[in-house]
């Protein structure tokens, strides 16, 4: 079973996460900032982490820089998911390292189109 760590401080969202995705087979867990996120990911590593840009503290963008930067976590593929859907916040979620984005709303149909693709690359690259 994949796991999927969905980082958003808006609580709807990651209801849509954990209640949309599961219905696919996927295990969700899911956090509301930078914070959980680091302590999340202290104790267990996903398979996927999706991404929202605009939250307080640090932003989406800076964390996936993080994380990407990190030994431990920068395997890690990161779908960056954003109301922002401006070509310069695209491209900085692109440059510092997520493998792809996606401007809200989305539907579940879309997202797990996006996540099947990923782990699609993911399982041909580790071949």
């Amino acid at each position: 079973m994949k796991t999927i760590l969905a980082i958003d401080d808006d609580p709807s969202m990651r209801d849509f996460y954990e209640q949309g995705l599961a219905i696919f087979g996927y295990k969700i867990s899911s956090v509301e900032d930078a914070e959980g996120a680091r302590k999340h990911l202290a104790e267990r590593l996903p398979d996927l982490i999706l991404m929202d840009v605009m939250m307080p503290g640090v932003d989406g963008i800076s964390l996936t820089r993080e994380f990407r930067t990190n030994a431990k976590t920068g395997h890690i593929p990161i779908l960056v998911i954003s109301a922002l859907a401006d070509a310069a916040t695209v491209n900085d979620a692109l440059l510092f390292g997520a493998v792809d984005y996606l401007a809200k709303p989305v539907t579940v149909e879309d997202l797990k189109a996006k996540i099947d693709h990923i782990f699609a690359l993911e399982d041909r690259r580790k071949k």
